[in-house]
């Protein structure tokens, strides 16, 4: 982790390179763009590896966990169609660059981390950077009961199958994003609260997410 935090030229060039490649990989939404371009993802890497920061790659931050690919942060994002003041439920804190991302768009996250070495981590650098997200450590494939319901719902780890306890926790028109499969690929999937007890679950592109572990996951 780097505790140098510097952001000048080189990096702001290197982000404005990196939206440049999202958009052209289909990424449409010009919000979802601009908070990729604000959020220094180099802080979120050792020092030593600062030039692997802006390439478009997961890469390993410890404890068996990466932080997400840009385009797969960019990708759910544009999915989840946050609006400003949307109380947003963050499956999996990882490295908090996801986490990041929702705050430039507006949100209220909540976050919850099962590893307590990036949780302790998340909790000393994002406030450092000036994000401000309610963290929770535990097991997130139950969800934040005490603190629903939450208008989005975000999971940045690979499912065996679509929670039911997350479902609960949607507002009436409410939006799940999850990937869901078997350990080596999953299908982004979304699913929209219709009613109290209607979905609407639509299937989209092909991934590949560390494991959701918990009680309602692998």
């Amino acid at each position: 982790m780097a505790y140098k935090f510097i952001d000048n030229y080189r990096e702001r060039g290197a982000r404005k390179r990196l939206v440049n490649l999202l958009e052209e990989r289909g990424i449409e939404d010009k919000r979802v763009l601009q908070a990729i371009g604000k959020v220094p993802r180099h802080f979120f890497f050792d020092e030593t590896f600062w030039n692997q920061a802006y390439r478009d790659i997961a890469f390993p931050i410890g404890d068996g966990q990466t932080i997400s690919q840009p385009y797969t942060v960019a990708y759910q994002s544009e999915l989840l169609h946050v609006k400003s003041g949307d109380k947003v439920l963050e499956i999996g804190t990882g490295s908090g660059y996801q986490t990041c991302v929702l705050l430039e768009l507006g949100a209220q996250v909540f976050t919850i981390e099962r590893q307590e070495n990036l949780y302790n981590r998340t909790c000393q650098v994002l406030p450092y950077m000036g994000y401000q997200p309610n963290f929770f450590l535990g097991d997130g494939s139950k969800g934040i009961p005490e603190h629903a319901p939450y208008d989005k719902i975000i999971v940045t780890a690979g499912a065996p199958f679509v929670p039911e306890l997350m479902l609960k926790q949607l507002t009436l028109g409410g939006l799940l994003v999850i990937p869901v499969g078997d350990e080596k690929s999953q299908k982004m999937v979304t699913i929209l609260r219709v009613g109290e007890n209607d979905f609407e679950r639509i299937e989209l592109d092909t991934f590949r997410f560390v494991p959701l572990v918990g009680d309602q996951a692998w």
